[in-house]
């Protein structure tokens, strides 16, 4: 088998070979269809799995599968790819960036390789296990943030699930009152790149789906950054909770979410 190094950059290659088919498609017009309320698929979010699966199958052949639109849903004992063909579906909708495909590999249950393809700025965020972080080739880190009070926050608005919305808005107001300002860009996995570059300190969300944070969850954790669930446990990647920051900042920004939402 080829070193997950290697493998990273076959994938990262892919993304963008389809990131930019999409791009060309896109303005010749496409279907939408509704999965649930402001949930939406296109026919290009089909035809980009249907491409990617393909294109993954050929560089390791003994994979599984979690794809978001089920083209490929059987697991593999030892790898399984977790693919999100583009995530920012309504911001692809009305061409409005940023949109990216996101592709992780997990090996024996630990994520080994991390690709997000933002394909707004044609930006190709890379990440191995013990190799680091990139992007467009070039290593990257998270910011030296240590404050709230200093930080820009990233995070995903709830669209369909309102439980927890009590809970997430007195985490809002604190942010919206301490911090430099909070960001919605409506791409979790492009979020997530942002904070393993430095460009956003710090990002939480609820109502997740692995496919949303598997790649981003390496490529901040390979930039220097640290990763957890709202209690700062190890289970967000299929606990629909994340926080992402930088390292220095993590604490204190791991503190408010936690007497926000109530986590133990």
């Amino acid at each position: 088998m080829e070193s997950f190094k290697d493998i990273c950059h076959r994938v990262g290659l892919l993304a963008r070979t389809v990131g930019r088919d999409l791009t060309e498609k896109r303005n010749a017009g496409f279907g939408i269809e509704s999965k649930g309320h402001n949930d939406f698929v296109t026919d290009l979010d089909k035809y980009s799995e249907r491409s990617l699966v393909a294109g993954l199958e050929s560089i390791l052949p003994q994979a599984g599968f979690i794809a978001e639109e089920g083209t490929r849903t059987q697991l593999a004992e030892h790898f399984n790819w977790i693919v999100d063909p583009i995530d920012g579906t309504t911001n692809f909708i009305h061409n409005s960036a940023p949109f990216a495909i996101s592709i992780g590999l997990q090996c024996d249950g630990q994520m080994v390789v991390g690709v997000v393809y933002e394909m707004g700025r044609d930006e190709l965020f890379a990440a191995t296990l013990g190799g680091g972080a990139t992007l467009n080739g070039r290593p990257i880190a998270t910011s030296a943030a240590r404050r709230v009070d200093d930080a820009l926050v990233a995070t995903g608005f709830p669209y369909s699930n309102f439980d927890r919305l009590e809970q997430y808005n007195r985490a809002l107001n604190t942010f919206v009152r301490r911090s430099h300002g909070v960001r919605r860009y409506g791409s979790a996995a492009t979020d997530l790149a942002y904070v393993a570059c430095g460009r956003f300190d710090c990002f939480f969300e609820y109502d997740l789906k692995p496919y949303d944070v598997a790649a981003g969850s390496l490529l901040v954790t390979e930039a220097g950054g640290r990763v957890s669930d709202f209690a700062g446990g190890s289970g967000y990647l299929f606990g629909r909770e994340m926080v992402a920051s930088a390292p220095a900042l993590y604490p204190e920004f791991l503190q408010i979410i936690s007497q926000s939402f109530g986590a133990q």
